[in-house]
């Protein structure tokens, strides 16, 4: 916490600072385990799930590729371990806009109920 948070917190009324602790910042790691509830939690379950068997596969095809001895297999293998690797990190970014849109959603809250607060 800095300084001008600390001079906005010591200004607030004690109603507001309970606002303000309620809808405090969340790290990294709590906003990606919010993903996994609300509305739109099995969302997330379908894409982690989907996400860990191309991973898996990946790594599968991966040993593969590295044991063939024949130009064609070993293609045939690295072409797909690529291919399944890139397919399960894209799934795993597809959150990323998620999570900034919650906390986007999360501050707008937070100022409109210290606006609410102000006209009462």
């Amino acid at each position: 916490m800095n300084k001008l948070d600390r001079l906005i917190e010591e200004a607030l009324q004690e109603q507001d600072r309970d606002i303000l602790h309620q809808t405090e910042e969340l790290g990294y790691f709590a906003l990606g385990l919010k993903q996994f509830s609300g509305k739109l939690g099995w969302v997330t379950w379908v894409l982690m799930i989907a996400q860990t068997a191309m991973f898996i596969a990946a790594v599968w095809c991966g040993i593969q590729f590295f044991e063939a001895v024949e130009t064609l297999p070993a293609l045939k293998w690295g072409l797909s371990a690529a291919t399944l690797a890139l397919m399960a990190i894209q799934l795993k970014l597809s959150l990323m806009p998620q999570m900034q849109a919650d906390r986007i959603i999360r501050e707008l809250k937070r100022i409109e109920l210290m606006v609410a607060r102000q006209k009462s």
